[in-house]
């Protein structure tokens, strides 16, 4: 690594640090990185299933709540993600200007402490408050983590590493669907105690990750760009001693460098510029992908309890078995089908995931319509559904983590999740609460149909607009803001 003085007191540097990174084998340095990050995924798919599972039994007299089904799905869902929106946009401009590590070790004590005071709620408008800020904490876990990941990870496995960390969230469903069959057991636990303990968990879960997280470095690529060149270089440097004694290998010599004019802060208007004017394909692409997902997962998915209870005899304290099946098989998606996404390529995946699931999709609400499904049924055919899916909603996160600048990542993740999110998340609980409530059959269908046209929608905007950037280094598909042009 070399570096010159300016005369504005900033250094310019040529560093082969990117290249570096992206030349390293698959290590227990890479395992820590997963560990340590992708476990927000799993926080938050026990989050949100463990509140659908739940929904009945906190409308249920006795459960020390005074709320209904409907507010639980429809209002507090969409609390949560509101708050998720909020969270991702206000810790992903602070990712992108303090550094990636802060940001992640701030947004989980954030969900923890917003989680341990749900567990404690009396009132609908308490357990609404905290809904809220336990979806900023996770909201924001999701800019700094996705910015981190990409950045530690080398170019050839970063397509189906991000793909299973993002698919780990239906680790969490499993577990929260499992964890509340035994919670909602009255012969177990009082009503009024049972759900308020699976919160606690959820705490407990959040501390254990904490205690891991504090070994995960900070990306080397914020480091050098923001004036931290001596620790940048230090980090590599380890990681490559690491992994050279783990191998017994030599490593292969890395690409070459890139010379970057250090800044300590990149202004928002810079940033906007960029996303919206240099890079407008791409944000399409962005936005097309995460609304697609977002309408399905968040407003299907958050009544799928409901759905089980309202159309079929399952009784409130079932649905935890069938939504772990659905679970298991959203799981599956990413796991089978990520490699493809650095061997085959990004465009013809995301494409193909997202309009076979919408097509998927579409048959399944004509099966229901007509009366043509069991509960049992309707789950098996919502784990194939969900199996591309799946695949399909991780790689809207790996879009846009990869196909912006680094000086721009955080933030750019942040406003296509808040974006996408708030488009489907926060309208589509809400809608879909009162769909489902009314029991007419026909209201539900249309609700499918609307997440699978969204969904085929994003798969043709995909097929036309997607980066074919698999196997390549961040640097090569954005140019950093702050390279030099020469």
């Amino acid at each position: 690594m070399t570096a010159a003085q300016q005369p504005d007191g900033t250094s310019t540097i040529s560093t082969a640090i990117p290249a570096r990174l992206d030349r390293l084998p698959w290590s227990r340095w890479h395992w820590m990185i997963v560990i340590g990050l992708g476990t927000v995924w799993i926080l938050d798919g026990f989050e949100v299933t463990i509140v659908g599972n739940i929904a009945s039994r906190l409308s249920e007299e006795g459960s020390g709540l005074p709320i209904s089904a409907a507010q639980v799905t429809g209002t507090a869902a969409a609390l949560y993600v509101a708050g998720a929106c909020s969270g991702a946009l206000f810790f992903g401009w602070l990712t992108d200007r303090y550094g990636r590590k802060r940001l992640f070790l701030v947004t989980l004590a954030v969900y923890l402490a917003a989680t341990a005071l749900t567990a404690l709620s009396f009132s609908s408008w308490w357990f609404f408050v905290f809904r809220f800020l336990t979806g900023f904490g996770i909201g924001g876990e999701y800019a700094a983590i996705n910015s981190a990941i990409d950045e530690l990870i080398p170019s050839a496995y970063r397509g189906r590493v991000d793909l299973v960390i993002n698919g780990s969230f239906w680790l969490g469903a499993i577990g929260g669907s499992l964890l509340s069959i035994v919670m909602l057991d009255t012969g177990i636990f009082p009503k009024d105690l049972g759900w308020r303990l699976t919160f606690a968990l959820g705490v407990v879960l959040g501390l254990v990750i904490l205690l891991v997280r504090r070994h995960v470095p900070e990306s080397p690529r914020w480091l050098f760009i923001h004036g931290h060149s001596d620790r940048a270089e230090s980090l590599v440097a380890g990681a490559e001693k690491d992994v050279s004694t783990e191998t017994g290998r030599e490593l292969p010599s890395p690409g070459p460098s890139i010379t970057i004019h250090q800044r300590e802060a990149i202004g928002f208007g810079t940033i906007a510029r960029t996303v919206f004017s240099r890079y407008r394909k791409r944000s399409v692409l962005g936005l097309s992908l995460f609304i697609g997902q977002a309408f399905l997962y968040n407003a299907i998915t958050f009544g799928f309890g409901t759905i089980l209870t309202t159309y079929y005899p399952v009784s409130s304290g079932e649905t935890g078995y069938y939504f772990a099946v659905m679970a298991a098989g959203n799981f599956l998606g990413p796991l089978m089908l990520g490699t493809l996404f650095d061997t085959v390529g990004r465009r013809v995946m995301i494409a193909g995931t997202y309009l076979l699931s919408g097509v998927l999709l579409f048959g399944t609400a004509w099966l229901f319509d007509s009366g043509q499904l069991t509960a049992e049924t309707l789950t098996a055919c919502w784990c194939v559904v969900l199996f591309f899916a799946s695949a399909g909603a991780s790689s809207a996160y790996l879009t846009v983590s990869e196909v912006f600048p680094m000086e721009t990542r955080a933030m750019a993740i942040a406003f296509f999740y808040a974006i996408g999110t708030a488009a489907g998340g926060i309208s589509g609980p809400l809608l879909f609460a009162r769909l489902t409530e009314s029991g007419v059959v026909g209201d539900t269908t249309l609700a499918f149909q609307i997440g699978a046209g969204l969904m085929c929608a994003a798969g043709l905007v995909a097929a036309a607009l997607a980066v074919p950037a698999e196997r390549r280094s961040l640097e090569d598909i954005a140019r950093p803001l702050t390279a030099s042009q020469r």
